[in-house]
């Protein structure tokens, strides 16, 4: 299905989410209490999945919204998508999407022509996250893989904030993350790190390292010129097409979120003129400076360290201890 809307197409609105995380509450939510059903005169609902809460079907009615369910994984087709934009015509579509089908199956799917999937969004019940995660990883990561917004409810003042965001950017940059109270208010309290934000020097030790990262790497103008320092692993292949360019090495940790498919390189280039001298593949102890500017790695702004020490350092003991890890 296509994924980038031009004039004349027609908007489709994706929710994702296990069972009771909370989507049909959203897309009533969506449609009724913040009016988007009457941007259209016709609108068709697809549900996937038979949740505890349910449509009333007589309202969706009066605010020309037709209501179609499947249930079974082996209807959700072309033929099906097509009969259904042939029967109601729709102007806008909204697929509540079932939180155990693969995703593939809807983004995969070639047509029908004019429907575009312009926004997606993934609900998760904060309260279960991290037994979803460690239990069915595979299946939550890819719905947050594909979301646009993630909405964690359910939250209260214990909710690990810092450390579901950490998660949620180890798979999904560019998602936006929204934090619902159990009141159905929106938590704006700043995420929650595990290190002094507001010394000028911070030691980010190995249990840190990958919440720092991705705070630096989400809010690089916080971290401006801030003294940095953290035993890292070095990347600075000497040959091939790897090769970084003169005067750059990068230093980072590998990083696993829940299992070993998910490890993934965490790394920050570093500006620094004996940087020929570090072998690739080393461990150092990187004392730096960071400063938000312009750098070829990024195609734009972000943190780049400017070394002020590097030293060499002990490699960890065993390979679990060489992974740092979003909690």
């Amino acid at each position: 299905m296509n994924t980038n809307e031009d004039n004349g197409e027609i908007p489709v609105y994706v929710f994702f989410g296990f069972m009771d995380s909370g989507k049909t509450s959203l897309i009533k939510e969506t449609l009724f209490q913040n009016g988007f059903a009457d941007e259209y005169d016709r609108c068709l609902l697809i549900a996937c999945e038979d949740g505890d809460e349910e449509y009333d079907e007589d309202q969706l009615k009066e605010n020309g919204i037709d209501f179609v369910e499947i249930d079974d994984k082996e209807d959700f087709t072309l033929e099906k998508m097509n009969a259904l934009q042939k029967e109601y015509d729709p102007q806008a579509i909204f697929i509540e999407y079932n939180g155990t089908w693969e995703s593939s199956l809807l983004y995969e799917m070639d047509g029908p022509d004019d429907w575009v999937i312009v926004q997606s969004l993934c609900t998760v019940d904060a309260t279960t996250f991290e037994m979803y995660l460690k239990n069915m990883g595979t299946m939550i990561k890819e719905q947050m893989f594909r979301a646009d917004v993630i909405i964690f409810n359910r939250c209260d003042d214990n909710t690990p904030k810092a450390k579901f965001r950490a998660n949620v950017k180890g798979l999904n940059r560019k998602a936006q993350i929204v934090y619902e109270r159990k009141d159905g208010s929106i938590d704006n309290r700043p995420d929650e790190l595990p290190f002094d934000i507001n010394q000028s020097e911070l030691h980010i030790s190995d249990a840190d390292y990958a919440l720092w990262f991705m705070d630096c790497m989400d809010n690089p103008k916080k971290y401006d010129g801030k003294t940095v320092d953290f035993l890292g692993l070095v990347y600075n292949p000497k040959e091939g097409k790897g090769k970084l360019h003169k005067g750059t090495f990068v230093a980072g940790r590998f990083a696993m979120t829940c299992c070993v498919q998910d490890i993934q390189f965490l790394g920050l280039p570093c500006r620094y003129d004996k940087a020929a001298e570090i072998e690739h593949k080393s461990w150092v102890k990187v004392k730096a400076k960071i400063k938000n500017e312009f750098a070829r790695e990024y195609r734009g702004r972000g943190p780049v360290l400017y070394p002020i020490s590097v030293e060499k350092g002990d490699k960890p003991a065993t390979q679990e201890e060489e992974l740092v890890y979003f909690n």
